[in-house]
């Protein structure tokens, strides 16, 4: 890896191609292409795959894999590595399979899933529907993937950087992920950065020309979505639950 005097960017961007290329070679059997990873972050979305998004001087394409930052700072570190796989899966379908027709997320997706040991769900949890427009997954106990997960942090893997204002939705999301209910892991797989704490995500600085009511009450109110979670934020906003996929309703 990386030395201490290395860019950030480079330190970046290593350690994800790091987790890429250990995937590859572990639940594709080395068969996938290799693809442009991004950092985007992206609003109600943990990561996206875009087929033939990127192109060279030399007129080569490739596949672009985007991952959120918002999320690395307040998600387990397993719960980052699914979001990666998850999209590695839509790339290997896309070269070697029949993808569904738009977002949508087929049986062949599915059970592409479960072999390497990811469980498709429309919740994120057990019991979810395996197909869907809108899927999340948890990771199967025993399975090819934690095991895959055990071990990269045997080798010592982090995200060694991570967004130091994550927004509500990331934080909640974070908390009530099924990587948190896991047992007979590392606790490296477990716990967040630096350790679980708290102390590194900091409230986000306002702009100098945006001047705020300083009554927060006030200025906050209360929403919920389908699978019950609440987060307050301004009025009349729109956030969607990376966990039900529902809409925030604002609670009267």
């Amino acid at each position: 890896m990386a030395s201490t005097n290395t860019t950030p960017t480079k330190q970046a961007y290593d350690e994800l191609q790091w987790a890429y290329d250990t995937f590859k070679q572990k639940l594709f059997g080395g068969q996938l292409p290799y693809c442009l990873i991004t950092l985007q972050r992206e609003k109600n979305t943990c990561g996206y795959f875009s087929a033939k998004r990127f192109a060279n001087q030399s007129g080569v394409v490739t596949d672009e894999i985007a991952i959120n930052p918002s999320y690395f700072a307040v998600s387990p570190l397993i719960e980052i590595m699914q979001t990666l796989v998850h999209e590695m899966v839509h790339l290997w379908q896309f070269h070697f399979g029949k993808p569904g027709r738009g977002r949508y997320h087929n049986k062949e997706w599915a059970d592409k899933m479960e072999r390497i040991g990811l469980m498709p769900s429309s919740t994120g949890q057990p019991g979810g529907a395996k197909t869907g427009d809108s899927m999340a997954d948890y990771a199967i106990e025993g399975g090819l993937f934690l095991k895959t997960c055990a071990g990269l942090l045997d080798e010592h893997f982090k995200l060694s950087w991570y967004d130091r204002f994550p927004p509500s939705v990331a934080v909640v999301s974070g908390q009530n992920c099924y990587a948190n209910q896991l047992q007979g892991l590392p606790n490296e797989a477990t716990l967040l950065i630096a350790n679980n704490s708290n102390a590194m995500v900091e409230p986000r600085p306002q702009p100098q020309t945006i001047h705020e009511p300083t009554d927060v009450k006030q200025t906050r109110v209360k929403y919920t979505c389908d699978c019950d979670i609440n987060i307050w934020a301004k009025p009349n906003i729109q956030v969607r639950c990376c966990e039900c996929n529902g809409m925030f309703e604002m609670q009267l």
